[in-house]
């Protein structure tokens, strides 16, 4: 899913520009940062936002990110919507989080549940885009879009996705780089995708080469500053 782009921000820098740092916080300690004034109407919005960019990838039929062609694919065969796929599959992941020994935070099981039920109802209330041009700008806006939603509830500091969880656990217990669990994970997840009749295309491809550029580009102005993430609370998982 959109979310794994997470972890293309942990292989670079951030920007000289950068206003706050990003913090590696334990579930307790993310909520006792401070700024929660902003931090979780921000991480709401990112997360609505991010539901209705799927459903634009969706409705463009360019193809969709690596995780969702896994949904689309599966929605083939049982009876559920993309959204409710995306819920049932965060939560199968979380349960692959206990042997990995990964702490959720509130942003975890906000990020299960709200892509879901946004990417849903943007469906309900659209249509397919008529004509390729159309289609070709709803993929543009809809990667855009996914780019602006992940920086802001990565800013947050509210804790990391389902997908982007399993794949620092697996990086902590294999010792694999996060570079290479990460394409592992998403060169299998969209192959199970497309045997099951997913929606990959030139969709996937944009998404996959610039969805990581952009996010790291507006991730500065979205980084909410935690004056009370003290060593103590800032200390690293595990």
């Amino acid at each position: 899913m959109a979310n794994m782009v997470v972890m293309a921000l942990t292989t670079a820098p951030l920007p000289a520009r950068t206003p706050a740092a990003l913090t590696d916080l334990g579930p307790i300690a993310q909520l006792r940062a401070g700024r929660l004034g902003r931090r979780v109407p921000q991480l709401l919005v990112g997360l609505v936002l991010y539901g209705v960019s799927l459903a634009m990838l969706f409705r463009s039929g360019t193809g969709l990110a690596p995780w969702d062609v896994l949904h689309s694919g599966f929605i083939q065969h049982v009876p559920i919507t993309i959204g409710q796929a995306v819920i049932l599959f965060s939560f199968v992941v979380l349960a692959l989080w206990v042997p990995l020994r990964e702490r959720p935070g509130v942003g975890t099981f906000a990020n299960a549940i709200l892509l879901g039920l946004s990417a849903d109802a943007t469906l309900a209330l659209t249509s397919d885009p008529t004509g390729i041009l159309a289609r070709g700008a709803t993929m543009v806006g809809g990667i855009l879009l996914c780019a602006l939603a992940t920086a802001l509830y990565v800013g947050a500091q509210l804790g990391r996705g389902p997908r982007d969880g399993l794949m620092t656990g697996l990086h902590r217990r294999t010792g694999l780089s996060i570079r290479l669990v990460r394409t592992g994970l998403e060169v299998g997840v969209v192959l199970i995708g497309v045997l099951l009749g997913g929606a990959v295309g030139v969709g996937t491809v944009a998404f996959a080469l610039t969805i990581g550029p952009l996010t790291q580009w507006m991730l500065p102005w979205c980084v909410v500053d935690l004056p009370e993430a003290t060593p103590e609370l800032s200390r690293a998982r595990p």
